[in-house]
C-alpha cells in the first residue's frame, strides 16, 4: 500500500470501525438506535471528548499528558469551592478554575521544554500532585449547592425529537474549533512539524520548545473546559472525578488513528475513536454485559489500535 493509502486507512479506518460497531449492536438492541440513546451517547462522551482534544494536540508534537483527568477534577472543585464559599461569580469562578488548570498545564511544558524531563514522568507526577491537592481542599467531600451559572451547560435543547445537552454541543463545536487551528493555521502546521521530527523543525526555524510548551498549556485549557462539563453534568464538584479519564482520552486518540509517536492525525478521528469507546459501552449496557468486560474491550481496542500505528507506520 501506498502512503496515500496508508493515510486515508487511518482516517477511514476509524469511521469504519464506529459504524460497524454501530452497525452490530443495533442488532443486538432495539433501543441502540433510537434519537434518545444517540444523545445519551455524546452525553457520556463529552468530558472525555474535550479533554481528548488536549490530549491529541501534546500526542500529536510527540509528548503525553497523564495529567489531564485529575487537572480536571481539580480544577472541578476549584470552580465550585470559588463559587459557593469564595463568593465569586459564576463567570469568575470559571475563570480561575479554567486559569488554574492552564497553570498546570504551563507546569507541565516548562519542566518538559526547560529541563528535557520525559513527558510521561513529569506528567505523572503532576497527576499525583493533582488528585493529593484535590483530595486536601475538598476534604474528600463533593461540593454542593453550585449556582445555575455553574451548570446551565447541563440543560437540554430538542434536537430531531429528542434532548441534546448545552455541553454536547459546546463539545462539538470546540472540534470544530480545533479542526481549523490545526488545519489552517501556521501554529497547526508547527505542531505537525515539531510532532514529525523535532530536530528539523527546529532546524527550519521553528522554535519547537514554545510549540510543545503552547500545546501543553492548550492542554489544560482543555481540562478546565471539561471541568466545567463535567459539573454541568453532575451538578457537584466531585473530587472523585478524572482517575481514569487520562487514560480514555489516549485510548480516543488512538482509536481515533493520531499516532502515539507524533506528527500523524486529525483531530476529527479524535472525535470518533471517543464515540467508538461510547458506543461500545453504551452498547454492552443494552446486552446486560458486566462493566468489566467492557473494560476489558476497551483495552483490546487500545492495543489493536497500537498495533496498526506499528504496522502502518514500518510498512511506510
Amino acid at each position: 500500500m501506498t502512503p496515500a493509502g496508508h493515510r486515508w486507512l487511518a482516517r477511514l479506518g476509524p469511521l469504519l470501525a464506529l459504524l460497524l460497531a454501530a452497525a452490530f449492536f443495533a442488532t443486538q438492541s432495539p433501543r441502540f438506535l433510537s434519537a434518545a440513546n444517540a444523545s445519551l451517547i455524546l452525553q457520556q462522551v463529552m468530558v472525555v471528548g474535550v479533554l481528548a482534544i488536549g490530549q491529541t494536540l501534546v500526542i500529536l508534537a510527540a509528548g503525553i499528558d497523564l495529567s489531564c483527568g485529575m487537572v480536571m477534577a481539580l480544577g472541578s472543585v476549584a470552580m465550585s469551592l470559588l463559587a459557593t464559599r469564595a463568593g465569586f461569580p459564576a463567570w469568575g469562578a470559571v475563570a480561575g478554575g479554567v486559569a488554574l488548570t492552564a497553570a498546570v498545564g504551563a507546569v507541565n511544558g516548562l519542566l518538559v521544554t526547560r529541563l528535557s524531563l520525559p513527558p510521561f514522568i513529569v506528567t505523572l507526577g503532576t497527576m499525583n500532585v493533582a488528585f493529593a491537592v484535590t483530595q486536601l481542599v475538598s476534604r474528600s467531600q463533593s461540593v454542593t449547592g453550585l449556582p445555575d451559572g455553574l451548570t446551565w451547560l447541563g440543560n437540554t435543547v430538542r434536537v430531531a425529537g429528542a434532548p441534546v445537552a448545552l455541553g454536547t454541543l459546546a463539545m462539538l463545536g470546540a472540534y470544530g474549533v480545533a479542526w481549523w487551528l490545526l488545519r489552517d493555521t501556521a501554529a497547526g502546521r508547527h505542531l505537525y512539524a515539531v510532532g514529525s521530527h523535532r530536530d528539523a523543525a527546529r532546524l527550519a526555524g521553528i522554535d519547537t520548545d514554545r510549540v510543545l510548551l503552547g500545546a501543553y498549556i492548550l492542554s489544560g485549557v482543555c481540562a478546565g473546559a471539561a471541568a466545567l462539563l463535567a459539573v454541568a453534568r453532575t451538578g457537584v464538584g466531585d473530587p472523585q472525578a478524572g482517575q481514569t479519564e487520562n487514560l480514555d482520552t489516549v485510548t480516543a486518540v488512538v482509536l481515533g488513528g493520531t499516532s502515539l509517536f507524533g506528527g500523524r492525525g486529525v483531530v476529527l478521528g479524535t472525535l470518533v475513536g471517543a464515540m467508538i469507546v461510547g458506543v461500545f459501552r453504551n452498547g454492552l449496557t443494552l446486552m446486560g454485559v458486566s462493566s468489566v468486560y467492557q473494560v476489558l474491550i476497551t483495552g483490546v481496542l487500545v492495543i489493536l489500535a497500537v498495533a496498526t500505528d506499528q504496522w502502518s507506520r514500518s510498512r511506510q
